[in-house]
């Protein structure tokens, strides 16, 4: 296997774990908004349940209503806290994903470079041979020209 068939299968192999790092990055970004919805739905029922019980609260409620109150809203805030927690987490996997991401991009024009480097080379080498032969090709025209002359 030549060293071109290499850097083909390379550069295949960078750009499918580059387009793998895309994909993680688009899942990590909608893991965020899909948290950051979850976080927000929970806020909106927390203050939809305060106001409810405020209208109850201002008519009558016993003692173990009010506690009932407290302690679902206690719960209700200890899934908002969590929920931030998750928010954030995902928000740390986005920015790791956008980071092996922008890695990856790199891997791949490094070897697109690589790549532009050997067939320049491969060209130039080429060039070498063909003006080789066509040096060679003049002089022996020359050479037997010189012949013809020196045999008349």
């Amino acid at each position: 296997m030549n060293r071109m068939n290499i850097l083909v299968t390379l550069m295949e192999r960078e750009i499918q774990r580059r387009d793998a790092a895309a994909i993680e990055l688009r899942d990590a970004q909608n893991a965020v908004e899909q948290a950051r919805q979850q976080g927000q739905a929970l806020l909106g029922y927390r203050s939809e349940y305060r106001q409810r019980w405020q209208a109850q609260f201002q008519q009558r409620a016993t003692m173990d209503i009010l506690r009932c109150y407290h302690g679902f809203i206690e719960r209700l805030d200890q899934a908002i806290t969590s929920q931030q927690g998750s928010t954030e987490a995902a928000e740390r996997r986005v920015v790791a994903a956008r980071e092996r991401l922008r890695q990856r991009e790199t891997r791949v024009a490094m070897v697109r470079k690589l790549m532009e480097r050997r067939q320049q080379a491969q060209l130039q080498q080429q060039e070498r041979r063909e003006q080789k032969a066509s040096d060679e090709t003049a002089q022996r025209m020359a050479w037997a020209a010189r012949q013809d002359l020196v045999t008349v």
